[in-house]
């Protein structure tokens, strides 16, 4: 019998990643996914703690359920109701107590172990997993069966090392671990044969990766992609989350001579003032970061940057937020993520002394996302009337339109067959809309990717 399976991701790539891979996990024992919660007989909430009031969004969530889970137990069914993630790691004994809708808590590391703890409800009621296991969970990872789209997500790396003071990811999801090369490219090579053209590389620290190669020594992010670029038919290749230490020589040459690297980075700075970068632990400094940037950009001049940046963290002057600002001026950035800072409970920043006011925390926001808003116009400006190629990945909200993205990762709509979902087709653009680009089609021959000024 099919049971329905509906999961609900929060936050970043990885947790869609890892929702993908729970969906594979249950398969076999019969769950298909759904769209809804409704009449589910698992319901999974994969949570992410880096946000503000991440925990409370999840009990707010579990809320809306129970009303669902009541109903199915009056048909005399029961609604298994599980949660995952980084918020279930750092608050998964605390969730059982707290929750009676709760069912399991699983931990980011031993999702595979899904299964398994389905099973220990008949016997113990509850079950909770939130360790850091020695075995490697990719191992236990069934095959993909299927994908949406020709784009999918790929995990290289998990865990952080790093230590930022503002930040719960070491502490959720552990050390910084690399998966072997051999199994990355398997896993590469059958999501192109599922009809993948583009892949994008994930991790925490992703640029921190340091699997074993299929020569035996270790290799870094820059090798990892010369090797997948080899694969025939993967198309496009793209990582996230990169911190700016791990920026070596090899990544910056690979970005240089691999033409199947979109011109594309997420780099995060979060700071500009070496003050508040040292009080963050960042281990980099302004200057470090301006120079990291030209080098990157003297090996690939057409590069689009984005970046994070968090305001008002603790004891950040106004000369230290002005800092930030020229930071922006200097680099400019095509697309940037901002937040006010926002203490989490275990790290060391959430101690510190002179927490800045949630006022000056919003003002400093506004005006840096003003700043922001006008690089990434400036930036989409320059696009108008040039052809990108754009990679086709689903229906747009209109009959006869698609929407695709550019090397830039932008969302790009055009006019086109539904067939020619998966290709990679020469789009002029013809106008740019708020969070995305309008443009016509020139053809369905792959061109050039084209230079776009900053």
């Amino acid at each position: 019998m099919t049971r329905k399976l509906f999961i609900k991701t929060y936050g970043c790539q990885m947790n869609a990643y890892d929702s993908a891979r729970m969906a594979d996990v249950m398969a076999p024992h019969g769950y298909a996914i759904v769209d809804a919660p409704d009449g589910a007989d698992m319901v999974v909430l994969n949570t992410c703690h880096i946000r503000e009031k991440a925990a409370e969004k999840v009990y707010s969530e579990l809320g809306r359920l129970r009303a669902l889970k009541q109903e199915k137990a009056a048909q005399g069914e029961r609604m298994i109701v599980a949660v995952a993630g980084c918020v279930a790691q750092a608050e998964g004994e605390e969730m059982l107590r707290r929750s009676d809708l709760v069912d399991i808590v699983v931990g980011p590391q031993v999702y595979h172990r899904l299964p398994e703890l389905v099973a220990r409800l008949g016997r113990d009621g509850k079950a909770l997993d939130t360790e850091f296991p020695t075995d490697d969970k990719f191992d236990a990872m069934p095959e993909t069966k299927a994908v949406e789209g020709p784009a999918a997500f790929l995990t290289v790396q998990e865990g952080c090392d790093k230590f930022c003071t503002f930040c719960v990811v070491p502490y959720t999801r552990g050390a910084e671990y690399s998966r072997p090369v051999s199994q990355i490219v398997a896993e590469a090579r059958h999501l192109v044969d599922l009809g993948v053209r583009e892949i994008t590389l994930l991790g925490q620290n992703v640029n921190a990766f340091h699997g074993a190669g299929v020569d035996g020594e270790a290799w870094g992010l820059g090798q990892l992609i010369r090797h997948l670029a080899r694969i025939g038919g993967l198309e496009r290749l793209r990582y996230t989350t990169s911190h700016p230490r791990d920026m070596d020589d090899e990544l910056i040459a690979a970005h240089r001579d691999e033409a199947k690297l979109m011109p594309y980075l997420h780099l995060p700075v979060q700071a500009g003032s070496d003050t508040v970068l040292e009080a963050m632990n960042r281990g980099h400094t302004a200057d470090d970061y301006r120079r990291l940037v030209g080098r990157i950009r003297a090996a690939r001049p057409d590069i689009a940057l984005s970046s994070d940046f968090i305001v008002g963290f603790p004891g950040e002057t106004d000369r230290d937020f002005e800092a930030t600002l020229d930071l922006v001026r200097e680099v400019g950035f095509a697309q940037s993520f901002s937040f006010k800072y926002s203490a989490r409970p275990g790290t060391p920043a959430a101690a510190a002394r002179k927490q800045v006011p949630d006022d000056v925390k919003a003002d400093r926001l506004a005006r840096l996302q003003a700043l922001l808003d006008e690089q990434a116009t400036a930036f989409a400006q320059d696009c108008l009337d040039r052809s990108i190629d754009v990679l086709l990945e689903k229906p747009g909200r209109y009959p006869g339109q698609l929407i695709g993205r550019s090397p830039y990762l932008q969302a790009v709509h055009v006019v086109a067959p539904d067939h020619a979902i998966g290709d990679i087709v020469s789009v002029r653009v013809s106008e740019v809309m708020p969070h995305s680009l309008r443009g016509e089609l020139v053809s369905t021959a792959r061109t050039p990717i084209a230079a776009v000024a900053h």
